[in-house]
């Protein structure tokens, strides 16, 4: 597990209706601040990856399909530089993911479906001045196999 990265098991409450979910609570404690909430739908075996931030914080909620999380610690100074952690989640195992600045992530689309992610920052993005540092999904230095 990289440090700082925090994982939030979704509870699913069914009946015959449907179900609900409670995903972010301002009780949880997991966003120092509330930047922008936004949405994606990437169609399956898309690659989205790998992109980092200097001064926000990214919360991850796949709403719907599946997808692999891969995150990937910058952080020099951090415990757990240079380690890769890999997330499976989605619609069959909600999560809530909170991603530190510093640490690269990115995703991979599983199954034969779409999947739907809303992420939350600690920032707006700002068009003029982006809080984005881009890494190729295959680069060398981290070494990661996406089909694995």
């Amino acid at each position: 597990m990289i440090e700082g990265v925090v994982i939030k098991k979704i509870e699913k409450f069914c009946d015959e209706r449907g179900f609900f979910m409670e995903v972010l609570r301002d009780d949880d404690g997991l966003l120092a601040n509330f930047g922008q909430s936004s949405y994606t739908i990437a169609n399956p075996g898309v690659i989205k990856a790998f992109h980092w931030h200097e001064r926000q914080d990214d919360l991850w909620f796949f709403a719907s399909g599946m997808a692999k999380v891969v995150l990937y610690d910058l952080r020099e100074d951090s415990p757990t530089s240079g380690q890769i952690q890999e997330i499976i989640t989605g619609e069959r195992n909600p999560l809530l993911i909170v991603i530190p600045k510093g640490v690269a992530h990115g995703y991979k689309v599983l199954g034969n479906k779409p999947a739907g992610l809303f992420y939350h920052t600690t920032e707006s993005y700002n068009r003029s001045d982006p809080d984005e540092g881009r890494i190729p999904y295959d680069d060398p230095s981290i070494g990661y196999d996406w089909d694995s």
